[in-house]
């Protein structure tokens, strides 16, 4: 699958679930090519450009970007091995898995689950490795970056659309209920 996404020209890469060094090694030696990798080559993709980027297979891992996503109580624990693998340019922390192995699915909002990824991004920074989280609570958003994740979500784009697909469609019932309010007291006031 890596092979796949980085053959049609992806250049980052958020390899979710990595629970071990071992794991993150895996995921980056995905990313290369042999002699430091297990990338299949293939010379004519949409990332070399057809077989037009001088040294494609050279350089193409100096121009990628692969984040470990850290999202469990295991991983967590792991993180300071995870960071050291080579290859690894971040670490980002899942809160919604995490909350789930911690106990709390659903309930991204817990006290354990915010110290924890707090914890994370303090450990991950400590590593020093740039640190990431997905949060759509705009307040953590802030706290995260004070903590200093340096690879932010603060939104989701379907969560996004969905709600302002709600919001349309709210706004035009509101409009088409006045538009029919005055229509329903005229016809009550009026003797049959």
């Amino acid at each position: 699958m890596i092979k796949r996404l980085l053959d049609v020209g992806a250049q980052s890469l958020l390899i979710p679930q990595v629970e071990s060094a071992e794991e993150a090694r895996a995921a980056v030696a995905a990313t290369r090519y042999a002699p430091t990798g297990v990338r299949g080559v293939s010379a004519l993709t949409r990332a070399t450009r057809f077989g037009r980027v001088k040294d494609y297979a050279e350089l193409a891992h100096t121009e990628l970007c692969v984040l470990i996503q850290v999202e469990s109580r295991h991983a967590l624990e792991q993180i300071g091995q995870i960071a050291s693998v080579d290859g690894v340019d971040g670490i980002f922390i899942g809160p919604s898995d995490l909350a789930a192995s911690l106990g709390h699915p659903g309930d991204l909002n817990a006290p354990s689950v915010v110290g924890a990824v707090e914890e994370a991004i303090g450990r991950v920074r400590a590593a020093g490795k740039p640190a990431g989280v997905l949060t759509t609570n705009p307040a953590f958003a802030r706290r995260c970056i004070d903590l200093g994740t340096t690879f932010t979500a603060v939104g989701v784009d379907v969560g996004l659309l969905a709600r302002g697909a709600d919001a349309l469609a709210q706004a035009f019932r509101q409009q088409a209920a006045a538009a029919a309010a005055p229509a329903t007291a005229r016809g009550s006031s009026e003797a049959p």
